[in-house]
């Protein structure tokens, strides 16, 4: 693989993916993004990011979608590393005209880098001190 390639893939990759850290600067940014789970609703309502929509996977279609506004980027976490719900919201996202991202690692790499979650068993760490 030349230089230029490996190049071209690590660039791609940053250009759908993005880790903890990288979440939080944006929300302190006030950037131009959404925060989504992918998850059920259920496990929404334990503990999810600060912020984010609850827009489970299974129910995405054009009626569930109608109030997301087409100019922001959305970014969709699960649970992490054993979860496909972050991919699946994005894939269907993506297909119904959305600009997406992942989150790398979902909501258990957001609290493993010490980040603050609400919901019936959210817990204390870095807060988001943003217009979420």
């Amino acid at each position: 693989m030349s230089q230029s390639e490996q190049l071209a893939y690590y660039q791609q990759k940053l250009a759908f993916e993005m880790d903890p850290a990288d979440l939080w600067l944006a929300l302190q940014a006030e950037e131009n993004i959404v925060v989504v789970d992918g998850r059920n609703r259920a496990a929404f309502e334990r503990e999810h990011i600060p912020g984010a929509l609850s827009l489970p996977h299974r129910a995405l279609c054009i009626d569930t979608t109608q109030q997301l506004d087409p100019s922001k980027v959305y970014i969709c976490y699960c649970d992490g590393i054993g979860c496909n719900a972050s991919t699946q919201t994005a894939l269907k996202l993506l297909t119904l005209g959305f600009q997406v991202k992942e989150l790398i690692g979902g909501l258990d790499w957001w609290k493993r880098d010490g980040y603050a979650t609400e919901g019936h068993q959210g817990r204390d760490g870095t807060p988001v001190s943003c217009g979420c």
